[in-house]
C-alpha cells in the first residue's frame, strides 16, 4: 500500500483538487511505466509467514536489503517499514507482503529489468536465512491468526475499520497480493478514455492473471479469490464506478466521488490520526472532528486518494488493479497487457470499441465472471477467452507500433513479454486452472505441495 505523502502546501479552494489530478497530464514522449507487485513470505522449514522480527523475519529481510544492496529506509515510530532506491522504494502490506514499487520507467524491458533485479535481491537475502518467496493472489493456507499485521499506524486504523464496514476487508489486508501497472494520461479526454477501458476491461486481466483457487488450505470455488475477497471489503471505496461511463466526466467527477469515500486518517509529524468514517468535505471547511479548526494540505488529498479501491484508479496517473499476484516468469506480462492497450492510440480507440458497448450490468457481471470462472466465464453472448483473445491482440499490436526495442536493439519490441498470457489463451487455462489440476493430481489434495513448486 501507498507510503505518507508530502509537500504541497494548503489547499483553499476546491478547484486546487482537480487541478491536483489535472498536473498529471504529460506529453507522450514523458509518458512511463510503474511497475507494483507483491508477494508472501514464509519460513522455509516450517511453511509459516514471516514474523515482522526475528532472526527470519520481515524486518531481517529488509535490513539485508539496507545493508547489501544500497537500499534507504525508512522508518516509522523506529520500525523498519520500507526502502527507498533510484525512484523505486519497497513497502510492507498489512500481512507481511512485500511490495516493490517500481520507478517510472520508459519500457517494458526496462521494468522487467527491474522486477528481475529485485527479486535476485530479494532471493540472495532470503536464502541466507531461511526465507523463501511465492506469488499468488491469496495466501493458500494460512488462516487470520497466522499472519502478524505490520507495524504501520495507517493498518492499525483500517484494521479496526474493516470489520465494520465489510465481511472481507481484514482478509484484503493480510492475505491477498497483487500485480499492477502505474500509467500516464496526456489530457483530460486521454483520461477518461483510459478509464474507461481500463475499468471495462479490467476483468480480462482478472481472467488472464487468475491465480487464487485456495484459501485455508482448500478449494474455494473461484479461480481469483482475491477479486471475490475485493467484492466484499467496502462498497463505499471499491467497484466498477459506472459514473466513469456518464456523460461529462472528468477530473471533477473524480473529485467528487473520492470526496465521497469516507476518511480513514491524516498524517502528521510521523503519526497516523484516527478519522475513520469522517469526511474530507469538513476537512476542506476546518470542521473536521479529529482536527477541528485545521484545513487539508494537498499531501493530505494525495493520501485520501490512495483509501479508494476501485477496480482501476486515478491518483496524477492510472492505477491496473484487476490481476493477481503471480509468478516471477508472469510478472512483466500485466504491464506490458497495458501498456499495449494504452499507450498506443490506434490500439487505445480500438479496446474502447471492443467495451463501449458492454452496459453496467455487463461490466459487473465480467468482473463476476472472471473471479468465478476465470477464462472460462461467459456473460450473455460474451465468452471471456473469447474476448481476451481480442484484448491480447490489441495490446500485441500497440506493442509493436510503439516499437520500443530492448538488449541493445537485439529485441526488436516488446510483445515478447506478453507470451505468458498468449500460453493462458492457448491453453485455455488460467494459473489457477494449472494449480487446482495440481491439487487434484499429482499433490493428491496435498496444498503444501504448492510451496515447492511455486516458490522463488
Amino acid at each position: 500500500m501507498s507510503i505518507p505523502q508530502s509537500g504541497g502546501g494548503l489547499i483553499e479552494t476546491r478547484d486546487q483538487l482537480a487541478a491536483y489530478l489535472a498536473s498529471g497530464c504529460k506529453p507522450k514522449e514523458d509518458w512511463r511505466i510503474g511497475t507494483e507487485h507483491e508477494k508472501f513470505g514464509y519460513c522455509q522449514d516450517s511453511l509459516k509467514p514471516l514474523p515482522y522480527e526475528g532472526e527470519r523475519s520481515i524486518r531481517a529481510v529488509l535490513e539485508g536489503l539496507r545493508d547489501s544492496y544500497g537500499w534507504s529506509p525508512v522508518l516509522e515510530a523506529g520500525h523498519l517499514i520500507g526502502l527507498e532506491k533510484d525512484g523505486a522504494n519497497v513497502s510492507l502490506e498489512p500481512g507481511g507482503a512485500l511490495e516493490l514499487s517500481g520507478a517510472p520507467l520508459e519500457t517494458i524491458h526496462e521494468t522487467c529489468d527491474e522486477v528481475n533485479a529485485h527479486l535476485t535481491e530479494v532471493k540472495d537475502i532470503s536464502d541466507k536465512i531461511g526465507v523463501r518467496w511465492i506469488g499468488l493472489g491469496a495466501a493458500p493456507i494460512w488462516n487470520h491468526d497466522e499472519m502478524p499485521l505490520m507495524p504501520k499506524g495507517r493498518y492499525t486504523l483500517m484494521n479496526d475499520y474493516m470489520t465494520k464496514v465489510g465481511t472481507m476487508g481484514t482478509a484484503m489486508m493480510r492475505r491477498t497480493c497483487t500485480v499492477q501497472v502505474n500509467l500516464d494520461f496526456g489530457s483530460e479526454a486521454d483520461m477518461v478514455q483510459k478509464m474507461r477501458v481500463a475499468l471495462a476491461l479490467q476483468p480480462v486481466a482478472t481472467a488472464l492473471f487468475a491465480n487464487s483457487p485456495f484459501f485455508e488450505g482448500k478449494p474455494n470455488g473461484h479461480k481469483s479469490w482475491r477479486s471475490r475477497i475485493w467484492r466484499d471489503l467496502d462498497p463505499a471505496r471499491t467497484g466498477m464506478l459506472p459514473f466513469v461511463f456518464e456523460d461529462g466526466f472528468g477530473f471533477e467527477a473524480w473529485v467528487d466521488y473520492a470526496l465521497d469515500v469516507p476518511m480513514y486518517f491524516v498524517y502528521r509529524d510521523g503519526k497516523y490520526i484516527n478519522a475513520l468514517g469522517q469526511s474530507f468535505r469538513d476537512f476542506l471547511k476546518g470542521e473536521l472532528p479529529a482536527m477541528p479548526g485545521e484545513k487539508p494540505l494537498m499531501s493530505d488529498w494525495a493520501d485520501h486518494l490512495t483509501t479508494a479501491f476501485p477496480e482501476a484508479r486515478m491518483k496524477k496517473y492510472i492505477e491496473m488493479r484487476g490481476a493477481d499476484g503471480g509468478p516471477w516468469r508472469r510478472l512483466c506480462a500485466l504491464p506490458a497487457l497495458w501498456v499495449g492497450i494504452c499507450y498506443d492510440q490506434a490500439a487505445l480507440d480500438a479496446a474502447w470499441d471492443l467495451a463501449k458497448g458492454f452496459d453496467a450490468e455487463t461490466r459487473e457481471a465480467l468482473r463476476v465472471g472472471a473471479s468465478v470462472d476465470g477464462l472460462q466465464a461467459q456473460v450473455g453472448k460474451i465468452k471471456m477467452q473469447d474476448l481476451a483473445r481480442e484484448v491480447v491482440a490489441i495490446s500485441e499490436a500497440g506493442l509493436k507500433a510503439r516499437a520500443r526495442t530492448g538488449a541493445g536493439g537485439l529485441i526488436a519490441d516488446e510483445t515478447h513479454f506478453l507470451n505468458a498470457v498468449r500460453e493462458s489463451l492457448d491453453k485455455g487455462q488460467t494459473p489457477a486452472d494449472e494449480l487446482l489440476e495440481h491439487y487434484h493430481g499429482d499433490w493428491n489434495g496435498d496444498l503444501t505441495k504448492i510451496y515447492g513448486a511455486y516458490s522463488y
